[in-house]
């Protein structure tokens, strides 16, 4: 019996290891899809590339590293600069990683999208969700709707991260957060 193929977009390796074996445990056939245009500097995006990289290792899954090419998201974002954490420049920020992960899946035989965002005790899983869902609904996928945190899960993923000795980030990525 054929998987349905699902394309699981990924804020960083730690936020991965609770949400990927969970995928492949319900029956979707998981690639991951690392997007790191909103990560500054680039020697923090290797970092995380990096990390990503020992956890396909250890689950024996593979991921699609986008290139690395930050000038759009500061072109989307820079005139919302002094927006406070959590407002719009964070949403403009999901849209463009979702978009990028949908546009993926599309072109590439996915037919189910995801996003391990919604594991961050930090962000709106409900926000996360709807931009995935209204993503989803424009390209023709479906969107796998998650809250990731539910049942400890950045709990597990934060232990999952210190077992697998990954490299664990203290901000979200992008310059502002700095």
């Amino acid at each position: 019996m054929k998987k349905t193929k699902l394309l699981l977009h990924i804020c960083c390796a730690p936020d991965a290891t609770v949400p990927w074996p969970e995928l492949i445990q319900e029956g979707y056939d998981v690639t991951g899809f690392f997007y790191g245009g909103n990560i500054h500097p680039k020697e923090e995006y290797d970092k995380r590339a990096v990390a990503l990289a020992s956890v396909c290792k250890y689950f024996e899954v593979e991921a699609i590293y986008q290139s690395y090419s930050p000038q759009l998201w500061f072109d989307a974002t820079v005139k919302m600069k002094d927006e406070p954490e959590h407002g719009k420049r964070c949403v403009k920020c999901f849209e463009l990683q979702l978009e990028s992960a949908a546009e993926y899946a599309q072109k590439n035989g996915f037919t189910h999208l995801s996003t391990t965002l919604t594991i961050s005790p930090h962000k709106d899983p409900e926000l996360i969700n709807e931009i995935g869902k209204n993503i989803c609904q424009r390209i023709g996928l479906l969107w796998v709707e998650k809250i990731w945190r539910k049942d400890n899960g950045f709990k597990k993923s934060v232990e999952k991260s210190k077992q697998l000795g990954i490299y664990r980030q203290n901000y979200c990525g992008c310059l502002y957060s700095i």
